[in-house]
């Protein structure tokens, strides 16, 4: 089996508008697991209800901005679902977003109408498109119509957004929530308020992912958030083991978490470019996600070891 090298590197581009694509979910994925330290398990269907959103709604003659919009705004109404499944209804967080996400298979395929929707591109001033991409690359479109360089914009705008958002008082609150929630009720934090406020900023940077992807693919599929949380946790475990002691402003970390996104699909494409069998993705994906847990509790254990065998040769 030969393998030419310069196939990768013409597949790279379409890694990295993937990547920064995936890396708006993450970061939605980053609101609830690192700053809510809650396990949203909404994001498997909130990201196809922003992508299913989009499309038909492009579909029926409403411009992208619009359809992106209202992407956005379904994945708020997602989590605002999940929140009060969570808050009111005392339901777990885990199992409030599997209900969501459940749910979620029923709306999609009713928005829908059927499985999938596709869009053709030849007919739609799109965002972001694999053709305009391959395009660019020829020398067919100007550079600025490239999906790198507009989902790079999106995500330098999401971050600068969120990174201001979470300095305000109603920001800090949040993380007071996930960081300690009885030190926050202690100060008269409404914690409740604020977990629903969380899951709906998550899930609609996660719609807003879909809506995004669904663009660039050219159609929305009944099961293209299979496994997207996964897929999620991967980007910001990856960004935050790589990145974390480095990136300690939070802007920083936002980017790190998008830097891990890419990161990821760039493995996935490497993989992809070396023949492997595609079946084996997932395991490949959950592989990396164990890897990348594991590996600061193996280093810190091997640290303590390092530390317990110099204890011992000095009283030695």
């Amino acid at each position: 089996m030969s393998l030419n090298f310069f196939d990768l590197l013409g597949q790279l581009p379409g890694a990295l508008s993937q990547g920064l694509i995936w890396g708006i979910l993450a970061i939605g994925v980053f609101i609830t697991y690192e700053i809510l330290n809650i396990a949203d398990l909404t994001v498997d269907g909130s990201f196809c209800l922003g992508g299913a959103v989009c499309v038909v709604l492009i579909l029926n003659g409403f411009s992208v901005e619009i359809s992106l919009l209202f992407a956005f705004f379904a994945g708020l109404t997602a989590g605002l679902i999940t929140g009060i499944f969570h808050t009111l209804c005392g339901i777990s967080a885990i199992l409030a977003g599997i209900l969501t996400q459940l749910g979620l298979w029923s709306v999609n395929l009713a928005i829908m109408g059927r499985a999938n929707q596709s869009i053709n591109v030849n007919n739609f001033r799109l965002l972001v498109s694999l053709r305009y991409l391959q395009e660019v690359q020829n020398g067919d479109l100007p550079f600025y119509w490239s999906p790198i360089l507009v989902i790079s914009i999106f995500c330098v705008a999401i971050i600068a957004l969120l990174y201001w958002f979470f300095g305000t008082q109603l920001g800090c609150s949040i993380r007071a929530t996930g960081a300690n929630i009885n030190m926050a009720r202690a100060q008269g934090i409404n914690t409740n308020y604020n977990k629903i406020l969380g899951l709906m900023i998550s899930n609609a940077m996660v719609a807003l992912s879909g809506g995004l992807l669904s663009q660039y693919q050219g159609f929305a599929d009944i099961n293209m958030g299979r496994g997207a949380i996964v897929i999620g946790l991967a980007a910001v475990i990856v960004g935050e083991v790589i990145f974390g002691r480095i990136f300690r402003n939070f802007a920083l970390r936002l980017f790190g978490v998008v830097t891990g996104a890419v990161i990821y699909y760039t493995v996935i494409q490497t993989v992809l470019w070396m023949k492997l069998n595609p079946n084996y993705l997932k395991l490949l994906t959950a592989l990396i996600v164990v890897l990348f847990l594991a590996f600061p509790h193996l280093k810190a254990k091997i640290a303590s070891i390092s530390v317990y065998r110099k204890g011992a040769s000095a009283r030695a």
